[in-house]
C-alpha cells in the first residue's frame, strides 16, 4: 500500500501543470508536472512534510492535510476518496472500511431481475457477473460464453480477442475498468479475490499492466455501451448502476436504448430470440475467446 500511494501521488503531480495551478512558469523545467514544493505550497505544508507523504508515511495526517493535498492535485471526487482509502489503509490510528465482496445474488433479487423488460445485469465489485435476466444474459452472450471464466467484466476485457469487436468503444471501456478496479482495491486493499485477478490479468495482459501502472482512478456509475452484438448487430445503450443496499459489494446495472431507434429495434429482435433459445444457441454466438 506504501507503493500505492507513493505512484498514485506522483503519477497525480505530473497531471498538472504550473499554468493549471496558477503557478508562474519558466523555461527549462525538467519535469511537465508540479514540483514537490508546488504541491507543498499550494497543500499550506512544509516541503519536508510532502516528501514524507509522497513516500508513503502518512500516519498521522489528519483529514484537514489530506483535503488540502487533494485541492492542491486538483483531485476529482473518485481521486479524492482514493487517496482517503489508502491513507486509511496505512494509517493505523484510521480505522479501515473493509467492504464484503458480494458472490450470491438472493432469490429475491433474480425475481426482479427477470421481471426487468429491459437486459439487467448483477455484478460484485471485481466486476464478476453474478446474475441476469434472459435479455441481459442474450446481450452479453459473448462475456458468459467465454472461455475466460468465471464471468467476468475485466478478464473478458482484456483476455478474450472477441472483447475488441463486442466493445466498440474498447480503448475507453478497458480505461475505465481499470481505473474501477484500482478505485476498488483502494477501498478494499486487503480483497484476496480482486489481488488475484489483478495479478493474473497483469501477467497475461500488457494492455491491463499499462493502464494499471497509470493509477487512474473513478466512478463508474453511468454511462453509454456502444456494443457489436454477433445476432443483433450495433447497438447504443444508456446504463444505470444502483447499489443493492441489502447486500454489500452488489449492484444492479440496467441497461436502455432511445425509444424508436434502431438499437431498440435490435433489443426488441434480441428478446424475440431468448424466446426461442435454441435458435439464438445455433445462429453462431462466438465463445472463441482464446487468450490476446
Amino acid at each position: 500500500m506504501t507503493n500505492d500511494i507513493t505512484e498514485f501521488l506522483t503519477s497525480r503531480r505530473a497531471k498538472i501543470t504550473p499554468q493549471q495551478a496558477g503557478l508562474p512558469t519558466y523555461p527549462k523545467r525538467r519535469v511537465p508536472g508540479l514540483r514537490r514544493e508546488e504541491v507543498a505550497s499550494l497543500a499550506g505544508v512544509s516541503i519536508d512534510y510532502y516528501r514524507r507523504l509522497e513516500r508513503g508515511n502518512v500516519s498521522g495526517a489528519s483529514e484537514s492535510v489530506l483535503e488540502a493535498l487533494a485541492s492542491a492535485l486538483q483531485l476529482d471526487d473518485a481521486e479524492r476518496a482514493h487517496l482517503f482509502d489508502l491513507a486509511r489503509a496505512i494509517n493505523p490510528s484510521v480505522p479501515r472500511r473493509r467492504r464484503p465482496v458480494g458472490q450470491r445474488v438472493r432469490p429475491v433479487v433474480q425475481r426482479i431481475l427477470d421481471s426487468m423488460s429491459m437486459p439487467a445485469v448483477v455484478r460484485n465489485a471485481r466486476v464478476d457477473y453474478l446474475a441476469a435476466n434472459q435479455l441481459g444474459r442474450a446481450l452479453y452472450a459473448p462475456l458468459f460464453e467465454s472461455r475466460e471464466q468465471p464471468a467476468n467484466s475485466a478478464r473478458f476485457t482484456f483476455l478474450a480477442p472477441v472483447a475488441v469487436d463486442f466493445y466498440r468503444d474498447w480503448e475507453r471501456v478497458a480505461d475505465d475498468l481499470v481505473a474501477h478496479l484500482r478505485s476498488e482495491a483502494g477501498r478494499n486493499p486487503y480483497d484476496r479475490g480482486l489481488s488475484d485477478l489483478v495479478g493474473e490479468l497483469s501477467t497475461r495482459s500488457g494492455e491491463f499492466r499499462t493502464r494499471w501502472a497509470a493509477h487512474n482512478v473513478r466512478f463508474h456509475q453511468t454511462g453509454a455501451k456502444r456494443i457489436h452484438h454477433p445476432l443483433a448487430g450495433d447497438l447504443e445503450l444508456s446504463y444505470e448502476t444502483m447499489e443493492l443496499s441489502a447486500d454489500s459489494g452488489l449492484n444492479v446495472t440496467v441497461y436502455t436504448a432511445e425509444a424508436g431507434s434502431a438499437s431498440q429495434q435490435a433489443l426488441d429482435l434480441l428478446a424475440s430470440w431468448t424466446a426461442t433459445p435454441d435458435q439464438a444457441h445455433t445462429a453462431g454466438v462466438s465463445d472463441d475467446t482464446t487468450s490476446r
